[in-house]
C-alpha cells in the first residue's frame, strides 16, 4: 500500500528534476556566453570571423558543370536557374565539362537560404558555399547573380559593390587576390589562372572531348 501512495509523490518530484536538468543542459552554452567578455570587431576595417562551415554566397566553377539540374532539383525554394545549349559531360582526359554551351547559371539570392543543399548532389562538384558574407541590392533584380556573366570576367564569386573599390583593407585585398587566383578550386589547373579564364571561357561556347594521343 505504501509504495503505490508514494509513486505519484515521487514521479512528480522526478518529473520537476527532469524539468530542471533538461533546461540546464540546453541552456548551458547559452549561459557560458552570457557571462564571456563582449568582443568588438571593427569591421570593416578588421575581417569577419568566419567558421570553417560558413555557408556564404557560392562560388561556381562553370568549367566543370555539366548542367545536370541536381543541383536546381535539391533546393528547396527553386532559386537557381540553369540553361545550356546541348548536353554536357565531363571529359576524362582534361577534368573539364564539354558539349553544349552554358548559356545561364544564376541564383537568386533574394531567395536563397543558405541551406547548402545544391552543393552535395553535384556529381562534378562544381558549386560551392563561398565566404562571401555582405550582398546587397535596392532591387529584386538586383539580387539574382547571374555567373555565366561573371565567368566572362574571371570570376567565380560576387564581388560586393564596396569590394570593388581601389582602397581595401589589407585583408580584404588578400581575399579578392584570392579569388583572382582561383585558390579554392583544386583540380588539374591548380596554379594555372590564365588556363582556368580560357576554360571559364570555352564553357560558354559548345566544344568537343579532347582528342586522344595518336589520333588525328
Amino acid at each position: 500500500m505504501r509504495n503505490d501512495q508514494d509513486s505519484p509523490i515521487r514521479g512528480y518530484f522526478n518529473n520537476i528534476w527532469l524539468t530542471v536538468y533538461t533546461i540546464l543542459v540546453g541552456m548551458r552554452t547559452s549561459l557560458k556566453y552570457c557571462f564571456a567578455k563582449t568582443v568588438t570587431v571593427q569591421y570593416p576595417d578588421v575581417a569577419p570571423v568566419l567558421q570553417p562551415r560558413y555557408r556564404g554566397f557560392h562560388f561556381y566553377e562553370i568549367e566543370k558543370c555539366i548542367a545536370c539540374d541536381q543541383c536546381a532539383k535539391a533546393c528547396p525554394v527553386d532559386c537557381i536557374y540553369i540553361e545550356k545549349s546541348g548536353p554536357r559531360k565531363v571529359d576524362k582526359e582534361t577534368g573539364l565539362a564539354v558539349g553544349g554551351a552554358m548559356t545561364r547559371y544564376a541564383i537568386d539570392y533574394a531567395k536563397c537560404m543558405f541551406c547548402g543543399l545544391c552543393t552535395d548532389p553535384c556529381p562534378t562538384q562544381c558549386i560551392h558555399m563561398g565566404n562571401v558574407h555582405d550582398m546587397s541590392g535596392y532591387t529584386r533584380e538586383s539580387m539574382i547573380v547571374e555567373f555565366t556573366e561573371l565567368a566572362k570576367q574571371g570570376l567565380q564569386t560576387p564581388q560586393p559593390v564596396w569590394m570593388q573599390k581601389d582602397k581595401l583593407p589589407k585583408w580584404a585585398q588578400v581575399r579578392k587576390q584570392e579569388w583572382l587566383e582561383f585558390t579554392r578550386s583544386d583540380d588539374k589547373l591548380t596554379g594555372k589562372r590564365d588556363l582556368r579564364r580560357q576554360s571559364m571561357l570555352r564553357a560558354l561556347e559548345p566544344s568537343e572531348p579532347a582528342k586522344k594521343k595518336g589520333k588525328s
